[in-house]
């Protein structure tokens, strides 16, 4: 099984193990704690979508670039397009290169929205007026 390209989510080994003694490496990798990276989406002129492979054969959809959201007025969602991050509380480097995640500030042509879902992980991006 090739590691390239993945991360292994699971516990520290390099923390005490509650008792104040080393956690001592008992086994390899398992492929149940393969994961991946952050995938990071970016504003652009149009909405890009990737499919995954997820464990047991289900389909995950991920937002690559992102174009249009769905904001939420008090008249109901309406679709905008995003014209650029304003501000991220995850990185602020985030805002400089138009990486778009959940809880950044977003202007868009209704104003300026937050984002309430996890873009990268759900293919879409839901946004509710400030």
């Amino acid at each position: 099984m090739s590691q390239f390209g993945s991360q292994i989510h699971r516990r520290s080994r390099t923390k005490s193990a509650g008792n104040g003694k080393k956690i001592i490496k008992a086994r390899d990798k398992r492929r149940s704690e393969l994961g991946n990276y952050f995938s990071a989406t970016k504003l652009s002129e149009k909405d890009a979508r990737v499919a995954m492979r997820r464990r047991g054969g289900n389909r995950d959809v991920r937002l690559k670039h992102a174009a249009i959201a769905n904001v939420l007025t008090k008249a109901g969602y309406k679709k905008a397009k995003i014209s650029g991050v304003v501000e991220s509380k995850d990185n602020r480097n985030f805002a400089r290169q138009n990486i778009i995640t959940k809880g950044s500030l977003i202007s868009t042509e209704l104003g300026n929205a937050v984002v309430l879902n996890r873009p990268g992980r759900e293919g879409f991006i839901n946004a509710r007026l400030v």
